[in-house]
């Protein structure tokens, strides 16, 4: 599959401070890369190197098969972006911003701009001044701005922050309808790790500028760790019995019996009849799998711990 977005042995160094550090990634043709991390942990300084907008220290990026470079006028041409917050003229109206991009961008279809707004739900504020927007809506513009020319690869940081959840689904589908059907390479940046799960096809988690795991969707699944809970009125006798069964468990901090024991998870009907027959009957018992952040922090702190070695 040809790659569109690469980055080899990225790095950017300000004096003693690592913002990002030998990060190589790369992005296929028609994927969706989810690159999450807390705030400082390197994102927008890689995104920003991806776009040119600063030079790394080492290394070098790529974005179809062309090196980032300032002499590589020709590559923007179907780069669309959005870098932090996605600035506008606060006096124009949202129509005439996007009429303005249009003439930067050379671009001659009448339709380009009814067409992105329709896209956004920005329709009805199209007379409506930039400084007035909601800070979603606003959000909207940027996203509207970087899709205009109808660009082959989307870099985006944090592209649904200030949305509500109804903007997020919409942003979302219209992502996804982007990179299935007309095979566009999206490149985001965010921290709402749950959301990036749903429309990722690939995620890279990045901590103190370290690129510390990519990881596909369709793996995904397996990599979370599940466990079984359970609650009982005899809490005791209900552990003394799960490790007379063979059953790994303890109580938890939230007074709960908890196990990582795959027999027990693949089997909770077996638990169920087993503590009812030995007069400890569960009064919860349900089976449960951690989400991207419980994974994404598990991650990072594997990352703290190997960093005394």
């Amino acid at each position: 599959m040809k790659k569109i977005i690469q980055t080899e042995h990225l790095s950017k160094h300000y004096q003693k401070i690592r913002a990002v550090d030998n990060v190589s990634l790369e992005v296929a043709e028609g994927e969706i890369y989810g690159f999450i991390g807390l705030n400082g942990s390197g994102k927008t300084t890689t995104i920003r190197m991806l776009l040119g907008l600063i030079r790394p220290t080492h290394g070098r990026c790529f974005l179809n098969s062309q090196q980032v470079k300032l002499s590589n006028f020709s590559l923007w041409e179907k780069v669309g972006y959005m870098v932090e917050t996605p600035y506008a003229y606060p006096e124009l109206t949202v129509k005439e911003n996007l009429d303005i991009f249009c003439r930067l961008r050379r671009i001659s279809d009448p339709m380009a701009i009814l067409r992105v707004m329709d896209h956004l739900k920005l329709a009805a504020y199209a007379d409506k001044k930039a400084k007035h927007l909601s800070l979603g809506n606003a959000q909207r513009l940027g996203i509207a701005k970087a899709l205009l020319h109808n660009p082959d690869i989307l870099i985006l940081d944090e592209p649904v922050n200030g949305l509500d959840p109804a903007g997020i689904v919409e942003v979302r589908e219209l992502l996804q309808h982007l990179a299935v059907n007309e095979n566009k390479t999206i490149f985001i940046s965010s921290h709402l790790l749950d959301e990036v799960a749903k429309i990722a096809t690939k995620i890279g988690i990045i901590h103190e500028g370290c690129l510390l795991q990519e990881v596909e969707s369709a793996r995904l699944s397996r990599l979370l760790k599940q466990r079984l809970l359970l609650d009982s009125r005899h809490k005791k006798l209900a552990i003394s019995a799960l490790s007379e069964a063979g059953t790994n468990c303890f109580l938890n901090e939230e007074g709960l019996i908890e196990s990582y024991d795959q027999s027990a998870i693949q089997n909770p009907d077996n638990i169920a009849r087993l503590l009812v027959n030995k007069g400890c009957p569960p009064t919860r018992l349900v089976v449960e799998e951690e989400n991207l952040e419980s994974y994404f922090l598990r991650a990072i702190g594997k990352k703290g711990e190997g960093g005394s070695e």
